[in-house]
C-alpha cells in the first residue's frame, strides 16, 4: 500500500503571555506606571511570554485505506495534530507530506458561513474541495438525506442546533469524495444514533480505498472502526500499533485519568450564552480530588458554572460511560435542584452529585456532563464528553463484595452490595 501521509519530526509551539505578579502598589504607584506607558513603545510592559509545545518530535505514516485511531487525554496534542494535517496550522518544525484531497470535521462549523443556508454551504464546501457543481449536484440529495436536514435545507445555519450543524458537516465531508477524511470527537455532540451511522459511513470510506483519521475518547468507536492507533502524551507520540494493543496501553498505564478540569476564561468555557462551566472534578469521600478508588469507596463528581441569562428551568446531568463507551447509567439533578419547578437567577452554582461505595464495578469510568433547559422541549446549553476519567478497583478481602472470588467481575456495569439472605432449610420444611 501507498503512504499518503508521512509525519517527519513535527513540532509546534506557541507563545503564551502572563501578566506578571507584582508586589502590592499604591495608587500613586499606579498612576504614575499608566503615565509612563503612555509614552512608551513597549505597551506590553509588564507581561510574560513563555514557548509551549503542543507537539514535538512526532513521526509516522499512514497507508492508503488505513483506519487510523488518534487517542490521548485532552491537552495531548491531538487537535493540535488534525490542524496540522488538515494544513490548518502551519507546524513550527518538521515537515507533513499528503497525497490525495483532505476532508476535515474538527469543530461544529468548520468550514460554514453562518450567514449561508444548508444549500449553500454545502456547494461552497465542494468549491473549497475542488468539485465542479455537477459533481456537487449528484451527490447533494445523498448528503441532505444522510444530515436529515430535509426541511431545513434553505434555512441559515446560524439557526442550525449543535446536533443539526454536525450532522450536515459530517454527511458534506464524508460524501464529496475526500481521499484523506478527518474527524475529531465532534461527533460527540451528536445522537448516539447518529454517531453510529457516522461510524458505519467511515468504515464503507475506508472500503472504498480511502483513509480515515479518527479521534475520539470513546475506546469502543475506536476499536470498532480502526486498525491501527495512536497514542498522544503530552504532546509526544508515546506508542503505534495495531489498535487492540494501543487502547489495552493507554487504559493499563492510565494515560487517560483526569480528576479535574477547569476553564478559568469564561469566553473559552463550554457552554452559550445562558450557561457556562467553570469547573468539573473527581472528588473521594474528603473532598479531595482523586481519580483512583477502591471499589468500597465513594465518588462525587463536582460540577461548578455560571448562568449568565435568568429565565431558564435548568437541569444538570451526568452519564456514567465504561470503557468501552458504554453507558452505564444516567444522574439528573431532578430532585435536588430548587430550579426544577421554577426559573434560574443567574450567578455562579455548584452541582454534586454522590455515588455511593460498593456501587460501581472494576474498570475504567469516564463522565459526560449536560445542562440543558427542560420544558416543553430539551435545549442544551452545556456538554463535554470524557471530561473526567477515573479507576475503580478491587482486591481480595473476606469484607469486600468480592470476598474469596478469584476471576474477573463479569460485565463493566455497576456492582452493588445488595441484601442477601442465605440459610440451611432442615429436612421436610
Amino acid at each position: 500500500m501507498s503512504t499518503v501521509i508521512k509525519v517527519e519530526n513535527l513540532a509546534k509551539n506557541y507563545l503564551i503571555s502572563h501578566q506578571s505578579r507584582e508586589p502590592y502598589t499604591t495608587l500613586r504607584d499606579v498612576v504614575a506606571k499608566r503615565v509612563k506607558n503612555l509614552f512608551s513603545r513597549d505597551r506590553k510592559l509588564g507581561r510574560i511570554q513563555e514557548e509551549f509545545w503542543a507537539l514535538q518530535n512526532i513521526n509516522f505514516e499512514i497507508k492508503k485505506d488505513e483506519r487510523i485511531g488518534i487517542i490521548g487525554r485532552n491537552g495531548a496534542g491531538k487537535s493540535t495534530l488534525l490542524k496540522v494535517l488538515s494544513r490548518i496550522t502551519e507546524p513550527t518544525h518538521g515537515r507533513v507530506s499528503i497525497k490525495g484531497r483532505v476532508a476535515s470535521l474538527l469543530e461544529v462549523g468548520t468550514g460554514f458561513h453562518p450567514e449561508l443556508t444548508g444549500r449553500e454551504n454545502i456547494y461552497l464546501n465542494g468549491a473549497i474541495l475542488g468539485m465542479r457543481k455537477r459533481e456537487i449536484d449528484k451527490k447533494f440529495d445523498e448528503i441532505v438525506s444522510f444530515a436529515e436536514i430535509e426541511k431545513f435545507t434553505d434555512t441559515p445555519v446560524k439557526r442550525f442546533s449543535s446536533g443539526m450543524y454536525v450532522r450536515l458537516a459530517f454527511a458534506v465531508a464524508a460524501h464529496l469524495e475526500p481521499e484523506i477524511l478527518i474527524v475529531d470527537e465532534v461527533l460527540a455532540v451528536g445522537d448516539i444514533i447518529f454517531q453510529n451511522k457516522c461510524l458505519g459511513k467511515m468504515e464503507n470510506i475506508s472500503k472504498e480505498g480511502r483513509t480515515v483519521i479518527f479521534v475520539s475518547h470513546n475506546m469502543d468507536a475506536i476499536q470498532k472502526l480502526c486498525t491501527r492507533g495512536i497514542i498522544l502524551h503530552e504532546g509526544r507520540l508515546a506508542m503505534e500499533g495495531d489498535v487492540d494493543t494501543v487502547i489495552d496501553k493507554y487504559l493499563g498505564e492510565g494515560l487517560g485519568l483526569i480528576g479535574e478540569q477547569v476553564w478559568p476564561e469564561i469566553h473559552k468555557a463550554p457552554g452559550d450564552e445562558v450557561v457556562r462551566m467553570h469547573a468539573v472534578r473527581v472528588l473521594d469521600k474528603n473532598g479531595k480530588i482523586c481519580t483512583k478508588f477502591d471499589v468500597r469507596d465513594p465518588v462525587s463528581i463536582e460540577l461548578e458554572y455560571r448562568v449568565l441569562e435568568e429565565g431558564h428551568r435548568l437541569c444538570t446531568q451526568l452519564y456514567f460511560v465504561n470503557q468501552l463507551g458504554h453507558v452505564l447509567f444516567i444522574s439528573k439533578d431532578n430532585l435536588a435542584s430548587p430550579w426544577r419547578d421554577r426559573d434560574c437567577s443567574t450567578g455562579r452554582f455548584r452541582a454534586l452529585c454522590h455515588v455511593p461505595g460498593d456501587f460501581l464495578n472494576e474498570g475504567e469510568i469516564s463522565i459526560v456532563y449536560g445542562i440543558c433547559t427542560v420544558g416543553s422541549s430539551l435545549i442544551g446549553h452545556a456538554s463535554t464528553w470524557h471530561v473526567l476519567r477515573f479507576r475503580v478497583s478491587d482486591r481480595m478481602d473476606p469484607g469486600g463484595v468480592r470476598g474469596n472470588f478469584p476471576l474477573a467481575w463479569r460485565h463493566d456495569g455497576v456492582r452493588p452490595r445488595l441484601q442477601w439472605m442465605v440459610e440451611k432449610m432442615t429436612d421436610g420444611k
